[in-house]
């Protein structure tokens, strides 16, 4: 229950952090003293994250380099505000100052972004991000004593280093989630450098942060590539659903202020301005604190809170009650006379309001599916406005309604199913080769990841009461991973088609696709596969043992790279040494699993007449 409940709070973290400069309202002048304070005190950790996402491949000592020049910035325009590099704005200057850095853009390729400006510079940053992090070097490991005394020892050198290892490897992830994960971890690493076995406490308190940080990522590249590849109207209609839901009692005049102040500088979290991030987030904070009276009557103790502490306990608050005079359905968009004539005076606005009265009857739904019913009225009016009795037409518009949900349901109910029938190993292979199939091209440590991240998704949810909302929320997220967030990235014709056809129909395109008969895999099996030369001799106990041994994801590494081949010989003829002994082997293994996984490899994998036998 505690995953499902993250899952709810980070699908409203990006609200809260992606939007974020509101200099059209009026804040509390309190919050904005105290936001510029707090990122003063931080500047060390914030040109960290902004660096190492930018230029993931750069050193730590290199960092540390930049860390320095930015805190002279820092301290010369706190003595002097006057003058004429301190009214840059902060992201500018560390641009600025990471190509100033001698020798750093060429070694890290990246000198042609240094040569342009402004906008161009900055997305000429972004677009050097790479979310594929196979590149780095493993993440460094302690021992907990060592780790306990690094940390005594220097403080503020240990922390650096931490941000610095998280950053470069979730280049996608806003700047305040990343504070955020910092502050739990130097408060587990004062807790646990305090007990006797330091090692349990470590591994346990070390688990939610991870959680915390997985799903944030997962959920804020989805968003980003949400508003990277759809636009901007997209993007508010994800946060009209989850800001409806979240709270019910907000009217919609209110929510459209909010929505005006969220959407200024919309990209600015998503591009890595991490300043801007910061600000904005305290921004939006002040807005729902300052009006909670009509927004929530969750956030009292909340809104008392210090800023960085309050942002938290809202994510973290549960959803508004719905209001007691909320009727089950709004009359007015399909019982309405004029339904098309107050369409056509002001679309944009029409639909909005139509998505915040429909989310906030329906707490039960998927942000998805919200955008989908959204999707199938909006469709229905372009019909029905253009007949010769409208009313007639739209007024059945309910029934298009739970169609729709209907056939979303079935889909999660048919994976629920399968997840129950299979259990968590078989599921795991069963969406290894799935996706392997309909997207060869990536690679095996994507594919397993992405499949690990579905079978988390259904055997998260699928016992529990909110099992539609939250298999389809989770889901849609490792969608999100699978399409990425970069306008550019391309993998085959049929997958791209359904990660930029439509936002809230993605999940259905993608349960349509078959596998990518267009593509030209590897003509040989050399050096996917190494044996030891007793293998094949030994008995079958000896080869359960060795199985057992080895790593699984070795196991999954070789089945996937094995399944992108196609074998180049025919059952007849003779197979070489190295594919007769993977055959033993995996015959040997096929006999200790269950007859799904034995399916699976037969039908799906091998294809060849000597499972077509078995």
């Amino acid at each position: 229950m505690k995953q499902l409940k993250l899952t709810g709070f980070v699908i409203f973290l990006f609200f809260l952090t992606e939007s974020l400069t509101l200099s059209t309202k009026p804040q509390d002048v309190d919050d904005v003293s105290i936001t510029q304070k707090f990122i003063e005190e931080n500047v060390g950790y914030i040109t960290i994250i902004i660096f190492a996402q930018y230029i993931q491949e750069a050193s730590f000592e290199e960092v540390e380099m930049l860390v320095k020049t930015m805190t002279e910035y820092r301290d010369k325009c706190l003595a002097d505000m006057t003058l004429p590099e301190c009214s840059k704005l902060a992201n500018d200057v560390l641009l600025e100052n990471i190509c100033a850095l001698e020798g750093l853009p060429q070694k890290h390729n990246f000198s042609h972004c240094c040569s342009k400006v402004d906008l161009e510079k900055k997305l000429c940053f972004f677009h050097h991000k790479k979310a594929d992090v196979g590149f780095l070097p493993p993440l460094p490991t302690l021992d907990p004593e060592e780790k306990c005394q690094t940390y005594k020892n220097n403080r503020e050198s240990f922390l650096n280093n931490y941000i610095y290892e998280v950053s470069r490897r979730n280049p996608f992830v806003f700047a305040p989630t990343l504070l955020t994960v910092a502050a739990r971890f130097e408060e587990m690493t004062k807790t646990c450098c305090e007990e006797q076995d330091k090692a349990n406490c470590f591994r346990t308190k070390a688990e939610p942060v991870i959680q915390y940080l997985k799903a944030s990522s997962s959920f804020q590249k989805n968003v980003c590539g949400a508003l990277i590849k759809f636009g901007l109207q997209v993007l508010e209609s994800i946060n009209v659903a989850i800001l409806s839901q979240k709270f019910p009692k907000i009217e919609f005049k209110e929510l459209t202020s909010l929505l005006e102040d969220v959407s200024a500088k919309y990209d600015g979290c998503c591009e890595g301005d991490a300043v801007q991030c910061i600000r904005g987030r305290s921004k939006v904070m002040s807005h729902i604190c300052l009006k909670q009276d009509s927004i929530s009557s969750k956030i009292q103790e909340c809104c008392e809170k210090k800023i960085p502490e309050r942002g938290e306990c809202i994510i973290s608050s549960n959803k508004d009650d719905r209001p007691k005079d909320l009727s089950l359905r709004e009359a007015k968009f399909t019982e309405s006379e004029n339904v098309c004539e107050e369409r056509d005076a002001n679309q944009t606005s029409f639909m909005a309001e139509f998505l915040y009265e429909y989310s906030r009857r329906h707490p039960e739904l998927s942000t998805p599916e919200l955008l989908r019913i959204a999707g199938v009225y909006e469709d229905l009016l372009k019909e029905c406005c253009h007949t010769e009795n409208p009313p007639d037409c739209y007024r059945h518009a309910e029934h298009r309604f739970n169609e729709t949900t209907e056939k979303s349901l079935k889909i999660v109910q048919r994976e629920c199913e399968r997840s129950q029938n299979l259990g968590k190993e078989d599921l795991k292979y069963y969406y290894l080769i799935k996706l392997t199939k309909i997207a060869p091209q990536l690679s095996t440590e994507e594919l397993t990841f992405l499949g690990k991240e579905m079978v988390t998704a259904l055997t998260t949810c699928c016992t529990l009461s909110e099992e539609f909302a939250c298999v389809d929320n989770l889901m849609d997220l490792v969608l999100g991973e699978l399409c990425g967030i970069n306008e550019n990235r391309n993998i085959n014709p049929d997958v791209d088609h359904c990660c930029k056809t439509n936002f809230a129909f993605r999940r259905s395109c993608f349960e349509g696709l078959e596998a990518d008969k267009a593509y030209v895999p590897p003509s040989t099996f050399q050096g996917l596969f190494t044996f030891h030369t007793d293998l094949c001799q030994a008995h079958k106990e000896e080869l359960q043992r060795k199985k057992d041994r080895a790593p699984k994801w070795q196991s999954n590494a070789r089945l996937l790279e094995k399944y992108k081949v196609k074998p180049t010989k025919g059952c007849g003829e003779k197979r070489n040494t190295d594919l007769t002994c993977f055959l033993s082997i995996l015959w040997w293994i096929l006999l200790s699993e269950k007859n799904t996984m034995k399916r699976f490899f037969c039908n799906l994998y091998l294809k060849s007449c000597y499972c077509s036998k078995q």
